[in-house]
């Protein structure tokens, strides 16, 4: 099994590891103030006396620590560590050494760290009350309460909220406890996660949430504003693809499946925080062409909440095998020809993020260090090639069904543990014994996939699609005038297409080193509704077509989806057109970084800050 050591984490995780937190929290937005009581329980894992506890920790005010059964104070002190983290360093009196169980009481105060995302209430949907929302994932938690901020360590934990009544608060929680009013006129919540999870996936929203039904154990919270939309998005869907998911890989062990969609400056499509996903508003387009966003954050259920990754640098083990569960329960759900369609569209990204990464982080398996923030490390190779190389796994065995059972296997072995690559191997040869000896074919050798940077050696065969993909290329040939006029396609087409379809055509646009402006002028004069559209991955491709080719008639439209909301895997591409585009392309990259630099996630900012800074030079 995976070994607690981590580069990320200061954690002695060797020594100790968490049985149980349980945080009192007290939100005060005026002062951006999150004060807090931990009570955190440690089992010694070594037989020889341990002289202290050390715990990630950053940004964080610590008051006193204390031993919980009889208030002994215990002398700390915080180290560096790295640039993302710090070392709360607890000094263990000789009393304390020898004993295999201790509850320490933390008193502290955060709100400053890059965990928590404070925003004022013109930020919001509603714009009534302001909002407070919590990203752990990566390594962020250790800003939100001093912890083990490792994956390789899971643990079970429990919360109260204390708030002024106006404001909701949800937490990625099992169980939820109805909120009680307090002596001062202020509520409290409680919450109760009874399954062992890493930090970074204790999450935490408040502001004006309201929720709805959709589904037997589901419902979505929103600002009311948002409400009816998002039911009407998600409804019926969400227990679909749980049920289907259970059916491919066991049972769904969390209760309930709730989903929030969040402010606009939420950098990821979506955070599958358990029993709560926090979901992206860009999602809500009528038309439930993007729930595929809500498929992968189920898939997650089985594959990063309950196996999780035991580092960072094999995070594929997380997002690849995600990416393969989504594309199975869209398989059985939609069919074989339109997920060979949406898994084209992600290898295209890949493609295309695999022109610009450093080597390291077209690796599956990245080089960390303390030095190196996991955060920075985000891009598509853990999910894109990792499909890749699930895919080629499946590939070595005879059927869908029968790698089916192995994932169902897999999961039942590794359930609310972490994993390291070797672990997979080990299982995988213990599955398939006949297959020993695969491992080292020439070529597809797993070390290379794993250590060798660049293009993954083998890709799935996606001809299933053809029927979808291939219109979409001949129509896209025309317009770069490599089509004879006698071969003209239907161009009137295009707007009964899939949104995936569509994403085919542009993407085949998009390989391009430029599209000229003149043609681009006429494709958004003949498509209207892909130029002027609300579906955030047309508008994404559409904006980088248009930078590349300098049609600088649109960029007010590139502008505003900049403006509109802060996800990652739109906004650090676009930014990324813009900073090596013409002199009114950098320009508009300032311009917009201008207007919304004290809109976006931290995250997203220090991304966006290097691109800028590189274009300066």
């Amino acid at each position: 099994m995976a070994k607690p050591a981590d580069p990320s984490s200061v954690a002695n995780a060797d020594v100790f590891e968490p049985t149980h937190y349980h945080c009192d929290f007290d939100i005060v937005f005026e002062e951006k103030r999150v004060s807090g009581t931990e009570r955190l329980t440690v089992k010694k894992r070594v037989e020889h006396e341990a002289n202290e506890l050390v715990l990630d920790s950053h940004d964080i005010d610590v008051k006193q620590i204390l031993v919980d059964d009889d208030g002994i104070p215990l002398k700390f002190d915080i180290r560096p560590f790295t640039k993302y983290g710090s070392a709360l360093h607890i000094s263990l009196p000789e009393s304390l050494r020898r004993r295999d169980e201790l509850t320490l009481v933390i008193t502290f105060v955060a709100g400053s760290g890059n965990a928590f995302d404070w925003l004022k209430k013109e930020q919001t949907a509603g714009k009534k009350l302001p909002y407070l929302y919590t990203q752990g994932q990566s390594v962020l938690n250790r800003t939100f309460f001093p912890c083990f901020d490792s994956p390789a360590v899971k643990s079970t934990w429990s919360a109260t909220v204390k708030i002024a009544a106006e404001f909701n608060v949800v937490m990625s929680a099992s169980h939820w406890t109805p909120s009680v009013k307090l002596p001062d006129g202020r509520l409290e919540y409680r919450f109760d996660m009874k399954i062992s999870v890493p930090v970074y996936l204790v999450a935490l929203a408040a502001g004006d949430i309201v929720s709805a039904p959709i589904g037997p154990r589901s419902r979505v919270w929103t600002e009311p504003c948002m409400l009816d939309k998002a039911q009407n998005e998600f409804d019926g869907v969400t227990e679909e693809y749980i049920k289907t998911g259970e059916r491919l890989f066991g049972p769904y062990v969390w209760d309930r499946y709730d989903l929030l969609v969040m402010p606009p400056s939420f950098p990821y499509g979506g955070m599958e925080n358990p029993c709560l996903t926090f979901v992206t508003p860009t999602l809500l387009v009528g038309d439930r062409s993007l729930t595929d966003v809500v498929m992968h954050e189920i898939s997650h259920s089985w594959f990063g909440n309950l196996v999780t990754n035991g580092s960072w640098s094999e995070f594929y083990l997380n997002e690849g095998f995600t990416m393969y569960a989504q594309r199975r329960i869209c398989t059985e759900l939609l069919g074989k020809d339109y997920t060979c369609l949406e898994a084209a569209t992600g290898i295209a990204l890949l493609k295309r993020d695999l022109e610009h990464l450093e080597p390291n982080l077209t690796r599956l398996r990245v080089i960390l260090s303390p030095d190196v923030d996991p955060d920075d490390t985000y891009c598509e190779t853990p999910y894109e090639k990792g499909f890749c190389f699930v895919s080629y796994l499946r590939s070595l065995t005879d059927s869908d069904e029968t790698f089916d059972a192995f994932l169902r296997a897999y999961v039942q072995k590794f359930q609310y543990k972490s994993v390291l690559s070797d672990d997979l191997f080990k299982f995988f040869f213990e599955y398939f014994p006949h297959l020993k000896g695969v491992e080292s074919t020439e070529g597809f050798e797993f070390s290379r996939w794993l250590d060798t940077p660049g293009s993954p050696p083998y890709y799935p065969d996606l001809s299933a699609g053809e029927s979808l993909t291939k219109p979409a290329e001949k129509l896209a040939a025309y317009w770069l005038g490599k089509l004879p006029e006698e071969e003209k396609p239907d161009v009137g087409a295009l707007e009964k297409w899939p949104t995936y379809q569509k994403l085919h055509f542009l993407d085949q646009l998009l390989v391009e080193v430029s599209v000229p402006a003149q043609t681009l002028a006429t494709l958004a004069t003949t498509y209207p509704f892909i130029s002027g559209t609300h579906n955030a991955e047309i508008r994404l491709r559409w904006s980088q077509i248009t930078i590349k080719g300098n049609y600088t008639d649109d960029f007010f439209n590139v502008k505003a989806f900049l403006l509109s909301q802060g996800k990652q895997k739109y906004t650090i591409p676009i930014y990324r057109e813009l900073v090596n585009g013409s002199a009114e392309a950098k320009k508009l990259a300032l311009e917009a970084y201008e207007e919304t630099k004290n809109l976006i996630h931290a995250q997203v900012r220090e991304r966006i800050e290097r691109l800028l800074d590189d274009m300066k030079k």
